[in-house]
């Protein structure tokens, strides 16, 4: 069972659900290390000084954005803290539209909201309302310090977070010099159109996720597997897992309440925000420690290699 990205609420109008943001999608990619072809050791990315050449501790990198070719313009830590929503937990929904106002363009990556416990009765009554006007909902959300765009979906039991791109991500197709004359300018016959419409529907089938497999990965699987019965195979170490407190709500709401309240003030009022504990980072502590450590043999075989 996936762990939550955060516990936080869904937020329209005066109404606040409590919910877990669940990830919507799974990796399947393979993935590939680069090793010493002379004893198969891995190869790592190290982070030299392009002048000098020397590795550069983690303790030493700044972020910094180059606004010009070879001037760069250093951010502090607490510039991009404070480009940062304060909304870091909240769903916070907008405005609602109709869905088929949204081109499939603007579609990122899914998520899942899931309702707390004791957080249902919100949970549905959003949900079955979205079904019923064939609405969506507009949200803005932070999702691993970053602020995005979003839509809330219904499907079936669930209501999906739909990250959506913002419109200075998308290109315009008709930047693009596309054919946009009428058929016949292209010598598209009557006939044709008519036997290209035929083929289409005997193509005609219902969607079914299920059928359509990535063949090229389990072709590849395949391969690896039989080089690792013919080769042997190395065998990494084992990922610790890291534990995640989950929230819940207990509070029951008067909905009808709040939904006459939003109604005639006609705006919302955003959920009740907490600053999230600050938690020890264990693994970038010990990144820092294994820079500052680098042998001499390491800097010597990078300066031969320049050579």
């Amino acid at each position: 069972m996936p762990r939550p990205l955060w516990n936080g609420s869904l937020s329209f109008g005066l109404l606040n659900v409590p919910v877990s943001l669940m990830p919507g999608e799974r990796k399947v990619d393979l993935h590939f290390r680069m090793l010493d072809s002379r004893n198969k050791a891995p190869v790592r990315y190290e982070r030299v000084n392009a002048e000098t050449g020397e590795e550069v501790p983690w303790k030493d990198v700044v972020r910094a954005y180059e606004y010009k070719k070879g001037s760069y313009v250093v951010l502090e830590p607490e510039d991009i803290q404070a480009a940062r929503s304060d909304s870091k937990e909240t769903v916070e929904i907008e405005a609602f539209v109709d869905a088929a106002s949204l081109s499939p363009e603007f579609y990122e990556k899914p998520y899942v909201l899931v309702p707390n416990k004791k957080a249902e009765k919100g949970y549905v009554l959003l949900r079955e309302t979205l079904k019923k006007t064939h609405r969506v909902g507009i949200a803005r959300v932070v999702v691993r310090s970053r602020e995005y765009l979003a839509a809330v979906v219904p499907k079936e039991h669930a209501l999906l977070l739909l990250l959506l791109r913002y419109p200075q991500e998308v290109v315009d197709a008709e930047e693009y010099a596309l054919p946009d004359a009428a058929p016949a300018k292209y010598r598209i016959s009557a006939k044709e159109m008519e036997m290209a419409r035929q083929l289409l529907e005997s193509m005609t089938t219902t969607w079914n996720p299920s059928d359509y497999q990535d063949e090229f990965r389990d072709r590849l699987r395949k391969t690896i597997e039989k080089r690792i019965k013919s080769k042997g195979a190395v065998t990494p170490p084992p990922e610790i897992a890291e534990g995640d407190d989950e929230g819940a709500a207990t509070n029951v709401v008067d909905f009808m309440k709040l939904l006459q309240k939003s109604l005639s003030e006609n705006r919302r009022t955003p959920a009740e925000r907490k600053s999230p504990a600050k938690k020890a980072n264990a693994k970038k502590a010990a990144a820092r420690k294994t820079a500052a450590k680098r042998t001499a043999t390491g800097k010597a075989t990078r300066k031969r290699a320049r050579r």
